[in-house]
């Protein structure tokens, strides 16, 4: 391997700490971005049985707050039950959009790798031509700078690819899966407000 990478040039340890990162990433996202985490199964039911029974005090708001992002959603609209349906949606739109973000935390990053990487790998192709320029002399070419020159370019747009693929295709995978998350939450929301509104008719 660090043949490989003595190979490769100066060009690849940039493109090798995006690996690093990227993967990090990855992994960080994959334990967090767990559906039962997110979302607990039963939380809405709880809640609505908090409120019929007129439990919710400020401590057991503020522990369902920490519960989850949908208790923090859920949270936010047990705050406002005695406000109006208006008011109620409002703050539960304003608990959303700060979920939202912290779900949404470290995908940026992992999308630029993804779009990064195949140009931090063409730079490490350029890099590698030059030194196969570089190379050639009044005498003709010298065998070694031009093997070196073309590992050089070769590796580091392998190593660029090789990068940018699976960063490319779990960014799109963890963006579609908080999309999903933030609709489910709303429609847990809305079931909630319905229920807080509909008992009061």
């Amino acid at each position: 391997m660090f043949a490989i990478l003595q190979a490769a040039g100066w060009p690849i340890w940039p493109l090798l700490i995006a690996s690093i990162v990227a993967l990090a990433l990855i992994i960080e996202r994959l334990i967090y971005l767990r559906r039962e985490k997110i979302l607990p199964k039963q939380l809405l039911a709880e809640v609505i049985q908090v409120y019929r029974n007129k439990k919710a005090t400020p401590e057991i708001i503020g522990t369902l707050e920490q519960n989850s992002p949908l208790g923090t959603v859920l949270a936010a609209a047990l705050r406002n039950v005695d406000a109006p349906r208006d008011v109620m949606k409002e703050s539960i739109e304003e608990a959303g959009r700060g979920v939202a973000h912290v779900l949404e935390r470290f995908l940026t990053t992992l999308g630029t790798i993804a779009s990064l990487a195949p140009l931090m790998g063409l730079f490490g192709t350029v890099v590698g031509m030059i030194e196969i320029f570089g190379s050639q002399n009044a005498s003709g070419a010298n065998p070694a700078q031009l093997a070196h020159g073309i590992s050089v370019a070769l590796y580091n747009t392998g190593f660029g690819l090789a990068i940018a693929m699976p960063a490319l295709v779990f960014y799109r995978h963890f963006r579609a899966l908080v999309d999903s998350f933030i609709i489910d939450m709303e429609l847990q929301a809305v079931k909630f407000v319905d229920v807080v509104h509909g008992a009061r008719k």
